[in-house]
């Protein structure tokens, strides 16, 4: 009976040990587009979404693995590097789940606009033709 919870053990352990978090990844996104690729995180990273604005008004965003002691921190990157003058500030928001760091979904949008949107395409059409 020892062997046995021994042996159960054991590969809990392995299983536990062994686990790493697969997060989605972006090196650089402009607003909302941004080309994601999955990579696995090493031992001690968590998945991260990163938000900000660069020249105060352009949106940026990245994705990834970090370490989990820069989680949950606002980054300013200067350039050049020993200048005080930031280029852009971007927060990263960590998450400790498989692919947790997805973007987010559409905005969903009333039927009224879909529907004013599909009329204006029928009238265009029919005057064009």
């Amino acid at each position: 009976m020892n062997r046995i919870i021994l042996s159960i053990f054991a590969v809990t352990v392995c299983f536990a040990v062994g686990h790493t978090l697969e997060c989605y990844k972006c090196d650089f996104g402009l607003w909302d587009l941004c080309y994601t690729t999955k990579t696995t995180c090493s031992n001690g990273e968590s998945c991260f979404s990163g938000k900000g604005e660069a020249a105060g008004f352009i949106k940026i965003g990245k994705k990834g693995c970090m370490p989990r002691a820069k989680c949950n921190m606002t980054e300013n990157v200067n350039w050049p590097k020993d200048s005080n003058s930031s280029v852009y500030s971007i927060t990263n928001t960590c998450c400790d789940t498989d692919l947790c760091n997805a973007a987010s979904g559409l905005p969903r949008v009333g039927t009224l606009p879909l529907a004013l949107a599909t009329l204006l395409t029928v009238i265009t059409a029919r005057a064009m033709v």
